[in-house]
């Protein structure tokens, strides 16, 4: 009996590339002329894995984060394991908008994925565990059947395929 094939679906950014990016967009908040003695900053929490940005004005804050999308995108950082919210007032007749960087599948959306391996009819296994869902199946073509739907399918966090064997 052939072993069974497997991959990972998981969701991870690499959060040196993201503290790359806040830092770059730091110093340019500093030189552009339109930003430049604004009181715009911008901030990483590692721990938490929170991005914060203070403005002025929501305006403001709007271009601040519209820096940090093209720095991002240059570091091929994907644009959805940013989740931000809406702005907030903060002290000093100021806005406050908070970032969080995803890491991981969550449970609702693992299901979903789940869900959607299984309609598909093929014979494969769908396996959550914790953060991360893995696939397995004795057919590599249908393990690459599903890669190639799940890449066509929006669950609204980046997804990658690693580990597979």
């Amino acid at each position: 009996m052939a072993k069974d094939s497997s991959f990972d679906v998981v969701s991870t950014v690499d959060m040196q590339e993201v503290d790359n990016a806040v830092q770059q967009t730091a110093r340019e908040l500093t030189q552009r002329y339109d930003l430049k003695g604004s009181g715009s900053s911008i901030e990483l929490a590692k721990a938490d894995a929170t991005i914060t940005v203070c403005a002025p004005a929501e305006f403001v804050a709007n271009q601040v984060i519209d820096i940090l999308n093209g720095r991002l995108v240059k570091r091929q950082v994907d644009l959805k394991s940013v989740r931000w919210d809406k702005p907030v007032a903060a002290s000093g007749d100021s806005v406050r908008v908070i970032g969080h960087v995803v890491q991981g599948i969550d449970k609702e959306c693992a299901k979903k994925i789940s869900k959607d391996i299984r309609d598909l009819k093929l014979k494969v296994k769908a396996q959550i565990d914790d953060d991360k869902l893995r696939v397995t199946s004795p057919s590599r073509d249908a393990l690459q059947q599903v890669i190639s739907h799940l890449r066509s399918q929006d669950y609204g966090i980046p997804l990658q395929f690693n580990n597979y064997r």
